[in-house]
C-alpha cells in the first residue's frame, strides 16, 4: 500500500521533527512534501480528526500540544481498551504467538540489563502491538493506536525516566505470562495494573 501525504506528515509529527505548538505553514509543507495546497489542507483536516493537529480560524494549523492532564486521561482510556485486548489475546493465542511474546520479553530483559533504553522502547511498542494483533479486536486496536499517537512524546519522556524500564519490565512479564497461560482475566488485570502504573508515573512527572 502506497504511503499517503497524511501518513508522511503524521510520521514527521510523531518523529518529533514538528514540535508541539509549531505552526504548519501551508506553503512550506507543500514544498517539503511536493504536494498541492488542496492536498495539504485535506491532510491537516485528517490529522486534526486524529488529535495531532489543531486548525485555528484564520491562522492555519499547528501541531497540537497534549497537556499532562490530557495524557493521563488518554492513558486511563487506554487502560480499559488494552485490558480488553489482553483478555482477547489470552483467549486466542496460538503456541507460535506465545513463543513470539516470550521472545520479546526476553529481549526486553536483555535491554534493561544493558541499559539500552531506545531498544527497550522499541520492544515495548512491539509487545503491545503484538498483543493487539493476537487479540484480533480491530475496533479496540484502532482506538488504542490513535490515542497512543497523541501521547507519543509523553511516552518517550517517561521511557527515559531513571529506573522506569526496570519497573515496567516485570509488569510486562506478568501480562505475557497470563496470555501464554490462556488466562483472560489475569491478562486483563495485569495489563490494567501496568497502565495504572503508567498513569501514576505521568502524574508524578514534571509538566
Amino acid at each position: 500500500m502506497s504511503e499517503t501525504l497524511t501518513d508522511r506528515v503524521r510520521a514527521v509529527i510523531l518523529g518529533g521533527d514538528f514540535v508541539p505548538n509549531q505552526r504548519l505553514i501551508e506553503a512550506d509543507v507543500c514544498e517539503q512534501f511536493g504536494a498541492s495546497r488542496a492536498a495539504v489542507r485535506e491532510t491537516f483536516k485528517e490529522l486534526a480528526s486524529e488529535g495531532l493537529v489543531e486548525i485555528m480560524r484564520n491562522k492555519g494549523a499547528r501541531v497540537r500540544a497534549i497537556s499532562k492532564a490530557e495524557a493521563v486521561e488518554i492513558t486511563e482510556v487506554r487502560m480499559v481498551l488494552e485490558g480488553l485486548a489482553a483478555y482477547k489475546a489470552a483467549e486466542r493465542v496460538t503456541p507460535e504467538q506465545a513463543a513470539g511474546l516470550r521472545a520479546i520479553v526476553a529481549d526486553m530483559r536483555a535491554a534493561v540489563e544493558a541499559n539500552d533504553l531506545d531498544r527497550y522502547s522499541e520492544l515495548n511498542v512491539a509487545l503491545h502491538a503484538g498483543i493487539r494483533e493476537i487479540a484480533g479486536h480491530r475496533t479496540a486496536a484502532a482506538i488504542i493506536e490513535r490515542l497512543g499517537a497523541q501521547v507519543v512524546r509523553h511516552k518517550f519522556r517517561l521511557a527515559r525516566q531513571p529506573g522506569r524500564a526496570a519497573v515496567s519490565l516485570p509488569q510486562h512479564e506478568l501480562v505475557v505470562a497470563a496470555i501464554v497461560a490462556r488466562d483472560p482475566e489475569a491478562a486483563q488485570t495485569s495489563m490494567q495494573q501496568h497502565l495504572r502504573s503508567v498513569v501514576k508515573a505521568l502524574e508524578s512527572s514534571p509538566d
